[in-house]
């Protein structure tokens, strides 16, 4: 069992509607140790892959890019799912739907942010259906790029999105992929996975 394993089962709560709720350390309170064992954890993972843009989603999945992008010294740049008075209107844009949220959402970049000269690590905080990190991979394929790899936090692999994009060919890296969990027991069991010295 792995790091970020043995931190959701201790830190976890699941709520009715296979909702895991892991917001005391991932995307609302930020566990910095977890966020940087996970950032060394999945650099390793991509080892000899080229990596030139590190690209997520808002909001939960910034903190996690940004430390990859410190790691790789590259630019991070995140898609957003809200216009505001100074949204250009010269960008990519690709619609995902939220399972977290139960809606749709317009996501973009600005095209000046993503290049055809870009190796694009796509990065996320949870993968269910793959919604988000299809849209994110239409945004890349849109510019011109590349997507180099993806890697994701925590993986619901008792949903479609994780094996639609492997069959899709993408090079996917979850550190923690959930097989089955039960709100009403509480409890948790996860894919065995390729061996992965993790890093401290």
């Amino acid at each position: 069992m792995n790091f970020l394993e043995e931190k959701i089962l201790s830190d976890a709560t699941i709520k009715p509607g296979n909702i895991l709720k892991i917001d005391n350390f991932l995307n609302h309170q930020i566990d910095i140790s977890i966020m940087r064992q996970m950032a060394y954890e999945m650099k390793r993972r991509f080892t000899g892959v080229e990596v030139n843009k590190v690209l997520t989603i808002e909001a939960s999945g910034i903190a996690l890019a940004t430390m990859l992008g410190d790691l790789y010294d590259v630019p991070v740049v995140f898609a957003k799912k809200s216009q505001t008075a100074n949204s250009t209107d010269d960008k990519y844009v690709a619609q995902a739907y939220s399972f977290t949220h139960k809606k749709m959402n317009n996501v973009f970049v600005s095209k000046p942010y993503l290049l055809a000269t870009d190796r694009v690590l796509i990065v996320d905080d949870f993968l269910a259906d793959g919604q988000a990190v299809h849209a994110l991979i239409d945004i890349v394929h849109q510019a011109g790029g590349e997507v180099a790899g993806i890697g994701i936090a925590v993986e619901k692999g008792q949903q479609k999105g994780g094996r639609l994009l492997r069959e899709e060919g993408y090079h996917l890296e979850s550190i923690a992929i959930i097989e089955e969990m039960d709100w009403q027991t509480q409890t948790i069991r996860f894919r065995e996975q390729p061996s992965h010295q993790d890093v401290t």
